[in-house]
């Protein structure tokens, strides 16, 4: 039994790391443009000329075109959206795909493709290319190939582990969200202040490397393998997320075994859930609107923190891109925390809910006191970053869980990948319109940004009302104590 029992738990801690690695390798190559944003646009004036540099504009001659005129925010507005927006409607189809296809292949199909885009737009450094299009073309292309990640892994992740302690394992795998943000800032800041475009072709091979890596080695699922019957019975732990109602075999040639050994699981195979089957799963619709709220401040940090540092406490390129990793280590705090307080608690909603009201007043700090002093801006990226980011990975993982193994679907294993679509898409929509909107108003003023972040919050909470009062409603005994 403890043969079978080691031989399972190594599996899945392989398969464990794998997704972290896959959607670390994502992450990563999406950061590289935060970071460039603030050497395709400089304060020349602050720039030691070359001496034997043909100077046509005093003003802009160390900009890269288009990027060298007053306009150069609404255009990396542009450049935002290009991508977010794809990835939006992208995603929405991506889970219906994700359901249908061998996640193997899925996955290696759009980690090689966003590897190439990836490279292609640092290219544009080496091949002096200044067309606003084909920096647009590029982020629409490469918007599109990351819709084959979030669905395709968080549906690998639920084929292999249980339901125990879901919240905190999730909240710990989730990580890869902000690992990838760091080691994106740190590459890419590595490059950019001598050529911005490796800045860009290393993150896109490293995430065509992991494509290759997939396609060898990722197993979409335990069912192939002979595990312990008993093992799994007697842990939730180990019960798998996506298992539907299935006759287990436990006799050999007819007899009855006589040893709990070996099982053979038969896999049924139901017809995939349709799109409004799973927005009419209770609590999908409340928590995809909540994090099209939470993920538009998210994505607004994720995209603009760099170039926000960079303007008010005047850091160069470099510099900024390694402070801005400081809010992503607080987000791996952040959904760790919300991971096991929901678990705890059994409040998934109410957990983000608290968070979310938190993180309001925290981000007028910031904006307000946070670039005074090293320690003050350290500490209140930190902050913010827990607070914002919290919700943010709760909803996208163990949130996201709970609803595609909802009891409603009567042990329908194929809605997961669905279900995460729909509420990541929606999430998606907040995260398109977030750095379009700071693009658009950033010129008013940084404080009017900060302004639009605390209105998304609050009502990102108010979006969760009704689910919350339906858990109070369950600690105080009259009601179902249940999530989402």
């Amino acid at each position: 039994m403890s043969i079978f029992f080691s031989r399972s738990f190594q599996y899945r801690g392989f398969i464990l790391f794998l997704t972290f690695l896959f959607y670390t390798a994502y992450h990563l190559s999406r950061k590289p443009i935060s970071i460039v944003k603030s050497e395709l646009h400089r304060n020349c004036s602050t720039v030691i000329r070359p001496a034997d540099f043909n100077i046509t504009d005093n003003a802009t001659w160390c900009d890269w075109a288009p990027f060298d005129q007053d306009n150069y925010k609404t255009l990396f507005g542009v450049l935002d959206n290009s991508f977010l927006v794809a990835y939006a409607i992208g995603m929405f189809f991506s889970g219906m795909f994700g359901e249908r296809l061998p996640l193997r292949y899925y996955l290696s199909f759009g980690m090689l493709g966003s590897g190439l885009f990836t490279c292609l737009f640092g290219l544009g450094f080496y091949w002096n290319i200044h067309s606003l299009g084909y920096y647009a073309f590029i982020q629409v292309m490469n918007g599109l190939m990351q819709t084959t990640g979030w669905p395709a892994v968080v549906a690998c992740v639920g084929n292999w582990f249980g339901k125990g302690k879901r919240g905190f394992i999730m909240g710990v795998w989730n990580s890869h969200t902000s690992v990838g943000n760091i080691l994106g800032s740190l590459i890419a800041g590595a490059f950019v202040s001598s050529a911005w475009g490796m800045s860009f072709i290393v993150p896109g091979l490293i995430i065509a490397s992991t494509g290759i890596l997939c396609f060898f080695f990722l197993v979409e699922s335990q069912f192939p393998f002979i595990i312990d019957t008993y093992t799994h019975k007697e842990s939730g732990e180990t019960d798998p997320l996506l298992q539907n109602s299935s006759h287990v075999d436990r006799s050999v040639n007819g007899a009855i075994a006589t040893e709990p050994a070996e099982v053979v699981v038969v896999e049924e195979h139901p017809e995939a859930i349709s799109f409004c089957g799973a927005l009419s799963i209770p609590g999908v619709v409340e928590f995809s609107l909540c994090l099209l709220f939470a993920k538009l401040v998210s994505y607004t940090f994720l995209y603009w923190l760099p170039l926000y540092i960079s303007n008010v406490a005047h850091f160069e390129a470099k510099q900024a891109g390694d402070m801005s990793t400081l809010f992503d280590v607080g987000g791996i705090v952040g959904g760790i925390a919300a991971g096991l307080v929901s678990d705890y608690t059994g409040g998934r909603a109410t957990t983000c809910c608290v968070m979310l009201i938190a993180a309001a007043p925290m981000l007028f700090l910031y904006n307000s006191i946070g670039q005074r002093n090293i320690g003050t801006t350290v500490g209140m990226l930190l902050l913010c970053g827990g607070l914002v980011n919290g919700p943010y990975a709760l909803i996208t993982t163990a949130v996201s869980a709970d609803l595609g193994t909802h009891e409603s679907l009567r042990g329908n294993s194929r809605a997961l990948s669905t279900v995460t679509a729909i509420i990541d898409g929606t999430g998606s929509i907040g995260a398109a319109v977030g750095p379009l909107l700071a693009g658009v108003i950033s010129p008013t003023g940084w404080n009017n940004v900060f302004y639009m972040l605390i209105s998304a919050d609050v009502l990102a909470c108010l979006f969760l009302s009704r689910l919350v009062f339906k858990e109070a409603q369950g600690w105080c005994g009259r009601g179902p104590r249940a999530r989402g």
